[in-house]
Protein backbone atom coordinates (compact mmCIF):
# COMPACT_ATOMS: atom_id res chain seq x y z
CA UNK A 1 0.00 0.00 0.00
CA UNK A 2 1.29 3.22 -0.76
CA UNK A 3 0.29 6.58 1.26
CA UNK A 4 0.80 9.98 -0.55
CA UNK A 5 0.37 13.38 1.54
CA UNK A 6 -0.73 17.12 -0.21
CA UNK A 7 -1.60 20.43 0.98
CA UNK A 8 -4.71 20.46 -1.40
CA UNK A 9 -4.39 24.34 -2.71
CA UNK A 10 -5.21 25.72 -6.37
CA UNK A 11 -2.25 25.25 -8.74
CA UNK A 12 -1.15 21.70 -7.61
CA UNK A 13 -2.92 19.24 -9.12
CA UNK A 14 -0.83 18.54 -11.97
CA UNK A 15 1.89 17.92 -9.00
CA UNK A 16 -0.41 15.81 -7.42
CA UNK A 17 -1.54 13.87 -10.23
CA UNK A 18 2.00 13.39 -11.34
CA UNK A 19 2.78 11.79 -7.95
CA UNK A 20 -0.30 9.59 -8.20
CA UNK A 21 0.80 8.35 -11.75
CA UNK A 22 4.16 7.74 -10.28
CA UNK A 23 3.41 5.08 -7.77
CA UNK A 24 4.24 1.66 -7.67
CA UNK A 25 0.17 0.27 -8.07
CA UNK A 26 -0.36 3.01 -10.86
CA UNK A 27 2.92 2.49 -13.09
CA UNK A 28 2.63 -1.38 -13.28
CA UNK A 29 -0.75 -0.94 -14.77
CA UNK A 30 -0.30 1.23 -18.10
CA UNK A 31 -3.54 -0.17 -19.82
CA UNK A 32 -5.24 1.54 -16.44
CA UNK A 33 -2.96 4.89 -16.78
CA UNK A 34 -5.81 7.23 -18.47
CA UNK A 35 -8.81 6.23 -16.85
CA UNK A 36 -7.01 6.30 -13.60
CA UNK A 37 -5.66 10.12 -14.35
CA UNK A 38 -9.12 11.10 -16.12
CA UNK A 39 -11.30 10.01 -13.03
CA UNK A 40 -8.79 10.86 -10.22
CA UNK A 41 -8.47 14.32 -12.09
CA UNK A 42 -12.13 15.07 -11.69
CA UNK A 43 -12.37 13.58 -7.98
CA UNK A 44 -8.93 15.85 -6.44
CA UNK A 45 -9.84 18.82 -8.69
CA UNK A 46 -13.30 18.95 -6.87
CA UNK A 47 -11.59 18.75 -3.26
CA UNK A 48 -9.65 21.53 -3.98
CA UNK A 49 -12.30 23.99 -5.15
CA UNK A 50 -15.22 22.61 -2.88
CA UNK A 51 -13.95 20.87 0.20
CA UNK A 52 -12.18 23.53 1.90
CA UNK A 53 -12.75 26.83 3.35
CA UNK A 54 -9.62 29.39 2.58
CA UNK A 55 -8.77 29.72 6.02
CA UNK A 56 -8.35 25.99 6.99
CA UNK A 57 -5.92 23.46 7.76
CA UNK A 58 -6.62 21.63 4.27
CA UNK A 59 -5.13 18.27 3.33
CA UNK A 60 -5.45 15.51 0.69
CA UNK A 61 -4.21 11.41 1.78
CA UNK A 62 -4.31 9.21 -0.72
CA UNK A 63 -4.24 5.59 -0.22
CA UNK A 64 -3.39 2.83 -3.23
CA UNK A 65 -3.76 -0.98 -3.06
CA UNK A 66 -3.25 -3.46 -5.52
CA UNK A 67 -4.65 -6.59 -4.65
CA UNK A 68 -7.00 -9.27 -5.95
CA UNK A 69 -7.10 -8.18 -9.68
CA UNK A 70 -7.77 -4.80 -8.66
CA UNK A 71 -6.61 -1.33 -8.21
CA UNK A 72 -8.36 1.35 -5.70
CA UNK A 73 -7.37 4.73 -4.44
CA UNK A 74 -8.96 6.26 -1.54
CA UNK A 75 -8.98 9.94 -1.16
CA UNK A 76 -9.32 10.91 2.23
CA UNK A 77 -9.73 14.81 3.08
CA UNK A 78 -10.70 16.45 6.62
CA UNK A 79 -13.25 19.06 4.38
CA UNK A 80 -17.08 19.69 4.89
CA UNK A 81 -18.75 16.30 4.60
CA UNK A 82 -19.95 15.60 0.86
CA UNK A 83 -20.97 12.77 -0.72
CA UNK A 84 -20.53 12.84 -4.30
CA UNK A 85 -22.60 9.66 -4.87
CA UNK A 86 -26.28 11.17 -3.53
CA UNK A 87 -26.01 13.49 -6.53
CA UNK A 88 -28.28 12.20 -9.06
CA UNK A 89 -27.23 11.38 -11.88
CA UNK A 90 -27.10 13.90 -14.47
CA UNK A 91 -30.10 13.37 -17.50
CA UNK A 92 -27.61 12.68 -20.41
CA UNK A 93 -30.02 12.58 -23.03
CA UNK A 94 -30.83 16.39 -22.72
CA UNK A 95 -29.42 19.00 -24.99
CA UNK A 96 -25.85 20.39 -22.81
CA UNK A 97 -28.04 23.62 -22.59
CA UNK A 98 -30.99 22.48 -20.90
CA UNK A 99 -29.16 20.29 -18.01
CA UNK A 100 -28.38 21.28 -14.57
CA UNK A 101 -25.11 22.62 -13.94
CA UNK A 102 -22.24 19.74 -12.46
CA UNK A 103 -22.71 16.04 -11.71
CA UNK A 104 -20.67 15.17 -14.82
CA UNK A 105 -17.63 14.29 -13.07
CA UNK A 106 -19.04 12.28 -10.33
CA UNK A 107 -21.05 10.28 -13.45
CA UNK A 108 -17.90 9.88 -15.06
CA UNK A 109 -16.44 8.49 -11.85
CA UNK A 110 -19.37 5.97 -11.83
CA UNK A 111 -19.06 5.20 -15.41
CA UNK A 112 -15.25 4.45 -15.54
CA UNK A 113 -14.44 2.67 -12.55
CA UNK A 114 -16.09 -0.89 -11.27
CA UNK A 115 -16.74 0.52 -8.03
CA UNK A 116 -17.07 3.57 -6.10
CA UNK A 117 -17.97 4.31 -2.67
CA UNK A 118 -17.98 6.84 0.37
CA UNK A 119 -18.09 6.98 3.81
CA UNK A 120 -17.55 10.07 6.79
CA UNK A 121 -15.55 8.32 9.21
CA UNK A 122 -13.62 9.98 11.50
CA UNK A 123 -14.21 13.81 10.35
CA UNK A 124 -12.96 12.56 6.71
CA UNK A 125 -14.94 12.80 3.54
CA UNK A 126 -13.49 8.95 2.01
CA UNK A 127 -13.90 7.98 -1.71
CA UNK A 128 -12.99 5.21 -3.04
CA UNK A 129 -12.15 4.10 -6.45
CA UNK A 130 -12.01 0.17 -7.84
CA UNK A 131 -10.83 -0.29 -11.25
CA UNK A 132 -9.98 -4.49 -12.26
CA UNK A 133 -7.76 -5.17 -14.34
CA UNK A 134 -7.34 -8.93 -14.31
Amino acid sequence: MTELQFHPIHGRLEEILTSLMHTREVAAHPSLAYTIRLVSEEIIANIIKYAYSQDSEAYLSLYLCDDNGAISIEFRDGGIPFNPLDKAEPDISLPPEQREIGGLGIFLVREMMDDVTYIYQDRENRLRITKKYA
